[in-house]
């Protein structure tokens, strides 16, 4: 049974007033935080995400398995290989006694980047610049850039668990990957079904808008037949909608219509009555 403080907890963080795509942003890295972390055994956070990655050693450790991971595909599946870019050159870096901002760590994220451009051919939409990272600025790019990295070498079987289990849910799983990396359980971690349950509680409609689960991470939503598939990362409920994600807040606000009445309500402009007009002491209006 999960524990109710945590529940309110993360659902009053979960409805923070930031704009969708700060939030979708916010959740992204705490995603890849927690997925480096355990790879690599770091400790870094959302909120120290550019922080703790900008000597670009990490990165270039990453870049380096995802070239095995590729290796491993296509020693076993050759022939689903063939329609893939396969990574092959070796990222050099230095990882020893690199300071952030120095010439080592400038050169580490230089040849990362290149990498990427040069290996994955990722498109430059979502590259970012070394000056990016260690100047701590674009961090939009750089969150970007790392989830291309982790899609493409997904596709060689470098995938979270949650990130496999939600891909088999959207029906976009591709070739059998050749190994999973597992993330670390967490202890207390919210019910998805009831921080739902509590963001739905906050309908106002006199009879409740309508959202029923189907099966795990997939709902019906209104009184139509189209479904939506939801994930939690961390306090936040996101939707799939499109090629993107939503908080479920927001997706609810252009749903429910007791929400939508109140985003109206605030959004529609206060009008002010003309001031009335002086008149002389005969009765005619002055202009």
């Amino acid at each position: 049974m999960a524990d109710q403080s945590n529940i309110q907890s993360a659902a009053s963080k979960s409805i923070r007033p930031f704009k969708s795509s700060e939030e979708y942003l916010y959740a992204m890295k705490e995603d890849l935080a927690e997925w480096l972390n355990t790879l690599y055994d770091l400790d870094i956070t959302a909120d120290t995400f550019m922080e703790g990655l900008e000597t670009g050693c990490a990165l270039c450790r990453h870049a380096n398995n995802v070239n095995r991971a590729a290796h491993e595909f296509k020693t076993k599946y050759p022939d689903a290989a063939l329609s893939l870019r396969i990574p092959s050159k070796d990222v050099v870096f230095q990882s020893r006694n690199v300071i952030p901002g120095s010439f080592l760590a400038r050169d580490n994220v230089s040849n990362f980047i290149g990498w990427c451009r040069q290996e994955l051919w990722i498109k430059d939409v979502l590259m970012f610049e070394t000056n990016d990272l260690v100047e701590r600025c674009n961090e939009k790019n750089f969150v970007l850039c790392l989830l291309e990295v982790a899609r493409r070498g997904a596709k060689f079987g470098m995938l979270i668990r949650d990130q496999e289990n939600l891909t088999e849910a959207l029906g976009e799983s591709q070739s059998p990957p050749s190994r999973t990396y597992s993330r670390k359980e967490s202890i207390g971690e919210p019910n998805p079904e009831l921080l739902v349950r509590e963001i739905l509680g906050q309908c106002s409609c006199p009879s409740q808008f309508p959202m029923t689960k189907v099966s795990e991470g997939k709902y019906k939503v209104g009184d139509s037949s189209a479904l939506i598939f939801i994930r939690v990362l961390r306090t936040h409920v996101m939707v799939r909608v499109g090629g993107g994600w939503d908080t479920l807040e927001h997706y609810l606000d252009k749903h429910d219509p007791c929400r939508l009445a109140r985003v109206l309500t605030v959004r529609a402009p206060v009008l002010t009555p003309p001031a009335p007009q002086a008149q002389d002491l005969t009765g005619a209006t002055r202009a």
